[in-house]
């Protein structure tokens, strides 16, 4: 059996993999099946008690941050 590490630097390889896929302009056919393939593992990894939802957002947020930058850009100053 995987360990935590591996099992989570897993779902961030399948992040980063759709995160780049739809950056590129994938079918959303083939993203919606990627999704889908992630959200089962993430709930997997919640039933069997090896991450917590906060653990998983985390490793969500920070992917899709390394993906496409900041949520939220600094517009102060900013021409309006």
């Amino acid at each position: 059996m995987k360990s935590k590490v591996e099992m989570l630097t897993e779902l961030r390889t399948m992040l980063a993999d759709v995160f780049m896929a739809k950056a590129s302009g994938q079918q959303y056919g083939r993203l919606a099946r990627a999704h889908g393939y992630i959200d089962g593992y993430m709930r997997a990894l919640l039933e069997l008690g090896y991450a917590t939802k906060a653990e998983l957002l985390d490793v969500v947020n920070s992917e899709r941050e390394r993906s496409s930058g900041p949520a939220i850009a600094d517009v102060t100053g900013a021409a309006a």
